[in-house]
């Protein structure tokens, strides 16, 4: 990042459970250049999470239990001016909210961006994750996917996301005025990874270096962050998930899993974009 001149925060955008931590560690390997993985608990060293209860509280001087979400709303724009210049550098920032308002404040301030990369995940898989991981059955999951305006709880450390449905987040994020994201499927992470992590070497204006590039993707594949995870814990692990927060890290497993109703109310309620990024065939069959 040492090659730009602009501060700002460069988000890294997408709905629950579709490789957002994978895409993280992929870009502490590739900036730190190391010889051995960046350890999956010195993530937060590299990346901020927009909804974490410590930045309101360390802005305001007060505790989050003291303020209304109205005020909270008024906080987002100052908490997210300070993770732009905080380092006097471009910072990448995780979130899991759309582009959208919240009590009347734009959950993504546009004065701190300076750009975002965008991962999508077939909603049919995102289903499955999002139901192990957050330990609810399969409908439940389904019901939350296709939920307009969904909002995920808070928790003690972290503020509530607002999710919209999949089809809302996603397209609120693609079609953003003003924004050019980097838009990536996780799909193609896992099945062309050169091609489709090497953009976003590109997307960042840094140099083409393959053998830094495949070293990054090595050092943040599926089994080297189960095993970490396994070794030593994973602390980002949320109170009460299941024990693996690195649980499979593969596509398609819904074949096996969702029934025949469960894939066409997640398809009808998403069609037109799961459309739009390959997750339908022409006769509209997943």
């Amino acid at each position: 990042m040492s090659e730009q001149t602009f501060h700002g925060i460069i988000w890294l955008a997408s709905y629950p459970k579709s490789g957002n931590t994978w895409l993280r560690a992929f870009l502490a390997n590739y900036l730190q250049n190391r010889t051995e993985p960046v350890p999956i608990n010195e993530l937060v060293n590299f990346t901020l999470g927009d909804g974490y209860v410590i930045h309101y509280e360390r802005l305001s001087g007060r505790p989050v239990e003291e303020m209304s979400q109205q005020e909270l709303a008024r906080l987002r724009p100052q908490v997210h001016q300070w993770m732009a210049t905080a380092k006097g550098q471009t910072v990448f920032v995780k979130t899991h909210n759309l582009i959208g308002q919240a009590e009347g404040t734009a959950l993504i301030t546009p004065q701190a961006t300076v750009g975002a990369i965008y991962l999508l995940r077939n909603p049919l898989d995102v289903a499955v994750s999002y139901a192990h991981h957050f330990r609810v059955s399969q409908d439940e999951a389904i019901d939350v996917l296709c939920a307009p305006d969904k909002v995920l709880p808070g928790t003690a450390r972290a503020l509530p996301h607002y999710l919209g449905s999949w089809r809302q987040h996603v397209l609120s994020w693609c079609r953003a005025p003003g924004l050019e994201p980097l838009v990536l499927r996780y799909e193609d992470l896992l099945s062309r990874p050169s091609e489709t992590f090497g953009a976003i070497s590109r997307f960042l204006q840094m140099p083409e270096e393959p053998e830094r590039l495949a070293r990054a993707i090595r050092f943040s594949a599926f089994e080297e962050l189960a095993g970490q995870e396994q070794a030593e814990s994973f602390r980002e692990l949320p109170k009460g998930a299941p024990s693996a927060f690195f649980r499979a890290g593969q596509a398609e497993a819904w074949r096996e899993i969702l029934s025949d109703a469960q894939i066409a109310r997640l398809v009808e309620a998403n069609r037109d974009v799961m459309t739009q990024f390959g997750y339908l065939d022409d006769q509209g069959r997943p």
